[in-house]
């Protein structure tokens, strides 16, 4: 094995050790969030959404790319939704004028 593969695998490593990191912290503080308090969720009805059978907005995320199924606070912030990020942001926007793509 030459130095440049022991380099590639030692770099692999530590990427792949931040990345689960940076996850578990990205969890704890979500959880830490919804622990601080429930906050008053709204009717996906209220904008014009669909809902599954637990009352969840059906909604594509446009960050991921996915369908999903999420909870919708008053201000119409999918439970999903990140402050700061533009795709969020956006998302929420839509949520709020009926506009976001739905499944």
């Amino acid at each position: 094995m030459t130095l440049t593969d022991r380099l590639r695998r030692v770099l692999r490593q530590q990427a792949r050790k931040a990345g689960r990191e940076y996850a578990r912290s990205r969890d704890a503080y979500r959880e830490g969030r919804t622990d601080a308090g429930t906050p008053d969720l709204a009717d996906p009805a209220e904008f014009g959404l669909p809902a599954n059978d637990e009352g969840d907005a059906r909604i594509v995320c446009r960050r991921y790319a996915e369908k999903r199924a999420v909870a919708l606070d008053a201000a119409g912030h999918p439970d999903c939704f990140e402050a700061g990020n533009v795709d969020c942001e956006g998302c929420a926007e839509d949520v709020r004028g009926g506009r976001v793509q739905t499944w």
